[in-house]
């Protein structure tokens, strides 16, 4: 299905981009509102925030590991608020989402719960730090109810991403198509992958060096490839790592230098099969 346009509203309610602010589609009643845990004190005197929410707990993640993040509902987001902040150490900002009209319900809540549980675990963009206990439970809902909050859940998708967290988009891309490259030498390390929005995707199953030029251990992307194996991204396979899993990559360049474990352009490394290169096609052309 094809996007449509949408207007955004974004509400900075003491001016500052970096403390809480508040995002909605005007025409929708879902409002989202993100609050750096050095400013819950301010939160709590938002009306809006005493209401049934639906929320996220997550870490800032700055070394390209999934953040953590952990889902929950509750009857008062600011009451839930300050216990999380009392009594869980690894958040670093949390999202809330509430109706503007009074909507939800604590059904309706727990059942967007189950829906962001649903979707985050099939997107595999984060680590979930939800206990086997406070995994999210289906609750019982009328047809006609269901295909609202799913409708609802559709909005929030939106706004999670506007907000800066790309929570339940898959990282997976249609690869069957012809803008696929590839990144090689005659050392047997090889990846295919794609150039999108959010940076360079390499697909699942590429492999990448395991010993390093002297280069780019003096670098950054070291410390990048030693997370992605800390995480288990990245598994040794007799001569090589192989990549578990579809990953994005924040510069073409970065996904090169994974996979063959020394200083490369991106823009001229990855190649599509008649070898013109990432440059030629995306900025070449333009």
């Amino acid at each position: 299905m094809t996007s449509k346009p949408k207007t955004i509203e974004i509400f900075l309610p003491d001016g500052d981009p970096k403390s809480i602010k508040t995002a909605s589609i005007t025409s929708r009643i879902v409002e989202a509102t993100y609050i750096p845990r050095s400013k819950v004190d301010l939160a709590k005197i938002r009306e809006n925030l005493n209401s049934p929410a639906v929320y996220i707990l997550a870490t800032s993640s700055q070394d390209h590991s999934k953040p953590e993040v952990y889902i929950g509902e509750t009857e008062n987001f600011i009451q839930r608020l300050n216990t999380h902040n009392a009594r869980m150490d690894f958040w670093d900002y949390a999202i809330s989402f509430t109706s503007k009209t009074g909507f939800f319900t604590k059904t309706h809540v727990k059942y967007l719960e189950w829906l962001f549980y649903q979707n985050a675990a099939k997107a595999n963009r984060c680590k979930l730090h939800n206990s086997e206990q406070s995994k999210p439970r289906k609750p019982h809902l009328s047809e006609s109810v269901e295909a609202d909050l799913i409708d609802n859940f559709e909005t929030i998708s939106i706004l999670v991403s506007v907000l800066g967290l790309n929570l339940f988009q898959e990282v997976a891309q249609e690869k069957k198509d012809d803008l696929v490259f590839e990144c090689k030498n005659n050392k047997g390390q090889f990846g295919q992958g794609k150039y999108n929005e959010e940076g360079f995707v390499i697909f699942k199953g590429a492999k990448c060096a395991i010993e390093l030029s002297k280069t780019f251990q003096e670098s950054s992307p070291p410390s990048i490839r030693n997370t992605l194996i800390q995480d288990k991204i990245l598994l040794r396979k007799g001569e090589h790592y192989e990549l578990q899993e579809d990953f994005i990559f924040s510069s073409p360049s970065t996904a090169a230098q994974i996979v063959l474990g020394s200083p490369a352009n991106g823009w001229n490394s990855w190649k599509l099969k008649d070898g013109k290169t990432l440059d030629e096609i995306y900025r070449k052309n333009n």
